[in-house]
């Protein structure tokens, strides 16, 4: 299964995402749920650096992506960056909606350090 998790701070903006895990709902090449998570995180991801110039911070290995907002985004390009997150976040519960025993969202705090 796969694993979306979403954390916001405290404000309720999106701050960072982790998505992780295999769908397992085809055999790898014809997997539409790991196809379609894939292409909606690393769309937003890719649309957050082309529209604004912002660099979030990226881990990537097999089965996981995690993305981080840098800190102090100027206001304008944060409003931007927000739209993209949601956007994404609708389109991965449009996924969840359908093939539910493939992948699951949660939403989270983001934690302090």
């Amino acid at each position: 299964m796969i694993d979306a998790a979403i954390y916001r701070n405290d404000s309720g903006l999106i701050q960072s995402f982790s998505i992780s895990g295999h769908a397992f709902f085809a055999n790898r090449g014809k997997d539409i749920v790991c196809a379609g998570v894939s292409a909606v995180s690393v769309g937003a991801i890719n649309a957050i650096h082309e529209l604004t110039g912002i660099v979030p911070e990226l881990e990537h290995g097999d089965g996981l992506l995690r993305c981080a907002l840098p800190e102090n985004i100027p206001a304008q390009e944060q409003e931007t960056i927000q739209i993209l997150l949601e956007g994404m976040v609708v389109s991965l519960r449009t996924i969840e909606e359908e093939y539910g025993k493939h992948i699951r969202i949660t939403f989270k705090n983001q934690e302090v350090e």
